[in-house]
């Protein structure tokens, strides 16, 4: 670019303004080249055979508190997509947490194969303790932002 531009012109600081006007430039930047490793292809997950043996749980926080809840538990079935939302407080604990998905999930539903995370390492570690303990439940879990997963419950809610 500082070659073509300087064949016709030139002033004081040239190729300093070139480069600030190329690094802002959003067809530039989507046309350059990119040093790093292609991530690979994505992997999709597999299609549940049956509703309500893979589940996808997930929170919506810092809502309006409405009857003393702010937060909203969503646990979403990935077959049919059918979710329930359940109420509940910021503050509330793993065991508590566990205590909601029993009563509102568990109990209509039965006991699911798998159930993906799409939250932080200590919440799941502590969840997963609980509900294993209490279920015996395989639980598989994802990274915030994974690319690997579909997008489903980040869409839904």
């Amino acid at each position: 670019m500082t070659k073509l531009v300087t064949r016709n012109y030139w002033w004081l600081g040239v190729t300093r303004d070139i480069g600030r006007y190329v690094e802002g430039y959003d067809m530039c930047q989507i046309m350059k080249n990119r040093i790093e490793v292609p991530a690979g292809k994505l992997k999709l997950s597999k299609v549940p055979e049956k509703l309500w043996i893979h589940l996808i749980v997930d929170f919506i926080t810092k809502l309006l508190v409405v009857v003393g809840k702010n937060t909203i538990l969503v646990v979403c079935n990935r077959l049919s997509k059918i979710t329930h939302f359940v109420a509940t407080t910021e503050g509330t604990l793993a065991e508590g947490l566990v205590r909601l998905f029993r009563d509102n999930v568990w109990k209509l539903h039965g006991l699911p194969e798998s159930i993906v995370l799409d939250r932080g390492l200590q919440l799941a570690v502590e969840m997963t303790k609980e509900l294993n303990s209490m279920l015996g439940i395989e639980t598989k879990l994802s990274m915030s932002f994974d690319l690997q997963m579909d997008g489903q419950m980040e869409k839904m809610n």
